[in-house]
Parts: C-alpha cells; sequence; structure tokens
C-alpha cells in the first residue's frame, strides 16, 4: 500500500508537470537599427506544438539594470511565466532592453534603438518566427519599472502596434531616477541614451510617460497600472493616474501593499494577464487548446 502511494505521488506530480509543459525558446534578433543581435526569451504554451492556430502574444518587459531572462530568473515562483502561458494559452515573449535604455530610441547614440528594436525588429522576428496573430488585435505588452514605462511609452506611440497595455512599478517619470542618491551613478548608466546631456533633467522629462497623457487619450488603449505603496515610485505613478482621471482615460488603477521588488511583481503580472485575457477574448483572438 505504501510503495502504491509513492506511485500514486510520483503520477500526479508528473500530470501536474504536463499539465504546464510550457517550452522557453532563446530567440536570436538580429537588430539592422544598432547593428548588433540580441537575444529575447519567448515562452510557448504547451498546447503550441499540436495546434494549427495563431496565438496571441504579450510582450513582457524587464526592468532597470536587468536583462530579458530575467522574469524567468527572478521571479520566486520560477515557473511563474510558463504558468501563465499556459493557462491563458498565450506566447509570452521577453526581448532585452539593455540596462537602462528605458525602450527608446536615443537621439545621440546609433547603437541604442530600442524602440525601433523592439517595435519593428523584435515584433517582425518573432511574427515570422511563430504561429502568432500578427496584428494589434492579438498583441499586448506589459513590464516592470523600466519596462512599465517601456510598455506605456511604446503603446502611445504606436497604437497600431498593440491592443492593451500595462505598467507595474512604471518609472513613468524617468527624472524621478535622478533625485534619489544614486543620481551620479544613473547619470553615468544613462550616458548611452542621452550621451552628456544625461544629467539634464528637462531631457528626461520630455522623454517620460507623464508628457503622454493627450496622446493615451487619443489612442483609447486599454490600459492596466499598478505599484505597491512602499514603492519610491509611487507618486509619479499616483500623478498619472491623477492626469488620466482628469483626461478621462479609461484605465485600471491599482495600489497595493508592497516595494519594489520581485514579490510584488509575481503577485501583479497574473492580474495584468487576466486582464489582457479580456480584452483578446473581445478581439475573437484566443487560440484553441
Amino acid at each position: 500500500m505504501k510503495k502504491f502511494k509513492i506511485l500514486l505521488s510520483a503520477f500526479l506530480l508528473c500530470l501536474t508537470t504536463m499539465t504546464y509543459a510550457a517550452k522557453v525558446d532563446t530567440l536570436q534578433i538580429a537588430s539592422t537599427a544598432m547593428g548588433k543581435t540580441y537575444k529575447a526569451a519567448v515562452v510557448l504554451p504547451n498546447s503550441y506544438a499540436k495546434s494549427k492556430t495563431a496565438f496571441p502574444v504579450m510582450y513582457l518587459l524587464h526592468g532597470a539594470y536587468g536583462h530579458f531572462s530575467d522574469w524567468l530568473k527572478n521571479t520566486p515562483n520560477k515557473k511563474l511565466v510558463h504558468n501563465l502561458a499556459d493557462q491563458y494559452n498565450m506566447i509570452i515573449v521577453m526581448p532585452e532592453g539593455e540596462t537602462f535604455s528605458f525602450y527608446i530610441d536615443s537621439p545621440v547614440n546609433k547603437e541604442s534603438q530600442f524602440e525601433t528594436f523592439i517595435t519593428q525588429e523584435v515584433i517582425q522576428k518573432v511574427d515570422k518566427t511563430y504561429k502568432t496573430i500578427a496584428n494589434k488585435n492579438g498583441r499586448v505588452i506589459t513590464g516592470l519599472s523600466m519596462g512599465g514605462h517601456g510598455a506605456l511609452y511604446l503603446s502611445a506611440r504606436h497604437p497600431d502596434l498593440f491592443c492593451a497595455a500595462g505598467s507595474m512599478s512604471g518609472a513613468v517619470d524617468m527624472s524621478t531616477m535622478l533625485n534619489r542618491d544614486s543620481s551620479a551613478q544613473v547619470v553615468k548608466l544613462m550616458q548611452p541614451v542621452f550621451g552628456d546631456k544625461s544629467g539634464n533633467t528637462e531631457l528626461y522629462e520630455q522623454n517620460s510617460v507623464l508628457r503622454m497623457a493627450d496622446k493615451i487619450k487619443a489612442n483609447k488603449l486599454p490600459l492596466i497600472i499598478d505599484c505597491g505603496v512602499d514603492d519610491f515610485l509611487i507618486e509619479p505613478n499616483r500623478e498619472l493616474h491623477r492626469r488620466l482621471v482628469y483626461n478621462r482615460v479609461d484605465h485600471d488603477y491599482t495600489e497595493r501593499p508592497g516595494a519594489h521588488t520581485w514579490d510584488y511583481w509575481e503577485n501583479s503580472l497574473p492580474y495584468h494577464v487576466l486582464f489582457f485575457n479580456k480584452i483578446l477574448l473581445k478581439n475573437q483572438v484566443t487560440a484553441k487548446k
């Protein structure tokens, strides 16, 4: 009887593992704009291999000091992204954004053109490589911190590419970074983006999501934004929320207990995917399992 129970437990464990058996690819993406090749992690749901239908895609951006594999390595639950891909039957793409690109095109450095990279080269490569719904109705984007800024920034500037966007603990006011104790380090890290003007507060503000409230209103994309109440970025997020409310922009805004941590983002991401799934269902573009 004891052996039977052990075998039964092992079988159930294997069954659970098979149920959530998303596959991870590492995709090499050549950037003509920057003259480099970068990696992206691509999580394919378990149903992908046997399905002939096209799948919706969620682009999931990493934060500052990070790289494309962060969402797979740093969450307390290392299977978080895999499980969400399986649960919602979507492809999840995590592209490289370098440590401090903020996903914008540098006005001074041709080797830091991450707006062009994401919106043209990454999306094009993913759509050519996988069975994707290759239009805005099946494509969403979100991210944490710098990636939250990137998701809102890119979706606001390219509403033809995405049907919804999100931000977790987003650095929606880039100049906030310069007010921290490590501002000298930030200026140094931002040299590839802003060059000798990396300490210019106005330059940061010009590229901030806070300055894009009118554009966001005009685009009418569904948005989900959240931030922890103990996060050093909570005030800029509250200000963005106020501006969107003032502009009568429909959006989902939430504050939760938590700080600028992976524990917070692990809790936050499933809410974003649920939000996006409702929109994808409305667009009638979800893949069949």
